[in-house]
């Protein structure tokens, strides 16, 4: 088994589109790369711990190699903004790839590459690639919020404004 860790907005988000997945193993809500020990929500939301909030995936890369979780990261982000995602304000909103080996930043930065160049957007990729750093769990209570919390999940997505930009931006990749 390996891991991949991808923030996209809101954690809420991010699980849907990989769970249930062959070879997907797992999907932990959480937050990583700030300077904060062991942060709750209310500690990350206010943006100053230096988190982002992620998405950390344990997965069998035989069954669902790392470029194709890239391939499946790409269309559930704007990649264009740094200020955070749709409705979600703030530094620990923004979008990044975070690598465990040497091979996942060689196939992150290719795939950011092939995005910057296919000219599917007028602005510059910004979503940055980083090593991994430590990895806090986030409170039971935000763990598979989509299953847990169903009418709540989708209320908040459809306020976020994620899938009209999904819908127009990336049209061959809707979401489920």
């Amino acid at each position: 088994m390996e891991k991949a860790m991808f923030a996209g907005g809101c954690f809420w988000c991010m699980v849907q589109p990989f769970d249930q997945l062959p070879g997907i193993k797992a999907i932990v809500s959480g937050y990583s790369g700030g300077h904060t020990k062991n942060p709750t929500y209310e500690q990350v939301k206010t943006g100053e711990t230096g988190h982002y909030e992620v998405v950390e995936i344990t997965y069998d890369s035989e069954q669902f190699p790392y470029s194709k979780l890239l391939e499946l990261y790409w269309p559930q982000i704007d990649p264009t903004d740094d200020g955070g995602q749709f409705q979600d304000r703030g530094s620990q909103y923004r979008t990044a790839i975070f690598y465990y080996t040497e091979e996942q930043k060689q196939l992150a930065e290719a795939s950011k590459a092939e995005l910057n160049n296919s000219n599917r957007f007028n602005k510059l990729i910004v979503t940055a690639i980083l090593p991994a750093s430590t990895f806090y769990r986030a409170e039971e209570e935000h763990q598979d919020f989509y299953k847990k919390q169903p009418k709540a999940y989708k209320q908040d997505r459809a306020q976020s404004g994620r899938d009209e930009f999904i819908a127009m931006n990336w049209k061959e990749n809707k979401p489920r």
